[in-house]
């Protein structure tokens, strides 16, 4: 996968019937909005694979990541943030906090585990999906991984 800066005035265009061009490049302007609003230090990256078109940039002390699969009902758009590596110490006691804060304290995202990471993570099929459900979405995974990454690579970094 190639990343190249984030320009959101290089959007380009698309291949496609007009309709699914137009769907799509209001997908990436809203996504590209919301992170120009978000990211710090030009830190934006995006890069066209088959799988989709994904995002990088960083929010305080995380990196935060967003993938958009597609432009119908079915495709999905999620938003992840790695917030510490395992194997991690007292993972059982981790698991527990984790869960618990999953429970009151998330809001539409959760922790989960990516490979070898713990991460705060959001996804989101597209059907009837606004604007602000998608800024909602991406504020939502890079403030909660921002507000608990330090603390829980304190407590249960290796």
């Amino acid at each position: 996968m190639t990343s190249t800066p984030l320009d959101i005035a290089a959007l380009g265009t698309l291949d496609g019937d007009k309709s699914e061009e137009t769907v799509m490049s209001n997908y990436l302007e809203i996504i590209e909005t919301v992170i120009a609003s978000l990211e710090q230090d030009q830190s934006a990256m995006v890069s066209h694979t088959e799988q989709g078109t994904f995002w990088k940039f960083a929010y305080g002390s995380v990196e935060v990541y967003v993938q958009l699969t597609g432009t119908s009902d079915e495709d999905i758009l999620t938003v992840w943030s790695p917030v510490l590596s395992l194997p991690a110490k007292d993972e059982p006691k981790l698991m527990r906090h984790i869960l618990e804060m999953n429970c009151g304290e998330t809001f539409e995202s959760c922790f989960g585990i990516l490979g070898e990471q713990v991460v705060v993570l959001a996804s989101r099929p597209l059907a009837d999906i606004s604007a602000g459900e998608i800024s909602r979405l991406m504020t939502i995974v890079a403030t909660i991984a921002d507000d608990n990454d330090e603390a829980l690579q304190a407590e249960y970094g290796a």
